[in-house]
């Protein structure tokens, strides 16, 4: 890697002060224009592109159900604080997208020769729903408040642990994106975590919902740590980061919230399908409904400038 793409790399997504990496539609640049998207000659173009999607579609999925709290917030300020972490997310999600397409431009759905739709609009709007690689937590409806906040809590407890390894990644997008994360993360998780103890140890009705809500959401906890191929091949190569490498990291910090919160995790787990589930494209049923909001006007207009 050169010093001129290291600084691109840098200063064009970890600058605090940039917004265009939430930028969707046809009118913006190619998020990662200026930086060096070269493939090392020992990392797998598809496993790379399939590992960025992975990564992208946890945090585009999510961005999306926080999305659905716009209006329906309990107040103002969680309404702002929620648009906020989507937001957060959703820059994260444009530029692994982007980074997917360039490794390996296969993965991008064709749309048309004529089609003015940048290769990560493409991605987020134009997949089915088998070809989307998030966890199936990230799906999982909003609930109420509280279910919402333990998905938030364990999602952001996980991700801040495989962005802070991912910031040695030789991949010099990846690295920079889980740079920039990690801050963003950090937030998240504690936002979560504050509102988690707050309910936990709140009213009689706020600690049943949110027990409730740890009943829903912690069976899908498992399945974070589940390595696919291309996670394990890529962390043998310093690229990417096998999810199992976290557990522990990810245990000490829900024991330490939950302890706090006066609550216990449940032992119930969620299986699998033929040994698949959301990184190979099975999801849960709230998924169809979810994207079909989702991508709806792109796909209604599918040439369409915006």
């Amino acid at each position: 890697m050169t010093e001129a793409s290291e600084h691109n790399a840098y200063e064009g997504l970890v600058d605090a002060n940039s917004h265009g990496q939430w930028a969707f539609g046809t009118g913006f640049d190619d998020p990662l224009a200026g930086v060096d998207t070269t493939v090392p000659d020992d990392v797998e173009p598809t496993a790379l592109a399939t590992y960025c999607l992975m990564l992208a579609d946890d945090a585009l999925i999510s961005a999306q159900r926080l999305a659905q709290w716009s209006t329906r917030a309990p107040e103002l300020e969680e309404e702002v604080a929620l648009a906020n972490v989507g937001l957060d997310l959703l820059g994260q999600a444009r530029l692994l997208l982007a980074r997917a397409a360039a490794a390996d431009g296969s993965v991008v759905p064709f749309i048309s020769d004529t089609s003015p739709v940048p290769a990560e609009d493409a991605l987020a709007f134009f997949r089915p729903e088998n070809e989307f690689r998030n966890v199936r937590l990230c799906e999982l409806d909003n609930g109420d408040f509280a279910k919402s906040m333990v998905r938030l809590l364990i999602f952001s407890t996980w991700r801040l642990a495989l962005f802070d390894r991912l910031r040695a990644s030789r991949d010099p997008v990846l690295a920079a994106v889980a740079h920039k994360g990690v801050k963003e993360l950090t937030y998240h998780r504690d936002y979560a975590a504050r509102w988690t103890v707050t309910l936990g140890c709140g009213t009689t009705e706020s600690r049943r919902r949110t027990g409730d809500a740890l009943e829903l959401v912690w069976p899908y906890v498992d399945e974070l740590f589940v390595p696919t191929d291309e996670e394990i091949s890529l962390s043998e190569v310093a690229v990417g980061v096998d999810p199992r490498d976290v557990r522990a990291e990810f245990d000490a910090v829900l024991d330490q919230v939950l302890h706090a919160a006066e609550l216990a995790p449940p032992l119930a787990r969620v299986g699998t399908v033929g040994g698949r589930a959301g990184r190979r494209g099975i999801h849960t049923e709230a998924m169809g409904s979810l994207l079909a909001d989702m991508q709806s006007v792109a796909r209604a207009h599918p040439e369409g400038r915006w």
